[in-house]
């Protein structure tokens, strides 16, 4: 599922609050355990190979302890993956 719900600004980026980027990547926690694993940060990015190569690139940015997922603590590691890498743009409100 790609980035839809949000707007575009003049250079083209999707733009979304930091609120509306947890709400989309919470949608990915298939087995609600309250964190995000590296397939389910792919499937939050549609894509082949390149996809799984940014998922587990993802993973590896944020998930500042090391033990594979992305939990609350580290949501604000993967807004700067997405600043970076995913051609989002996320505002600070």
């Amino acid at each position: 599922m790609a980035i839809k719900s949000c707007r575009l600004s003049v250079d083209g980026k999707r733009v979304m609050s930091i609120e509306e980027f947890k709400r989309w990547l919470k949608t990915f926690d298939a087995d609600k355990d309250g964190r995000i694993s590296r397939e389910e940060l792919e499937d939050a990015m549609p894509g082949g190979w390149f996809t799984r190569w940014k998922g587990k690139r993802g993973i590896r940015s944020a998930d500042s302890d090391g033990n594979g997922f992305i939990e609350e603590s580290e949501i604000n590691n993967l807004v700067e993956f997405a600043l970076k890498y995913l051609g989002v743009k996320i505002l600070r409100l």
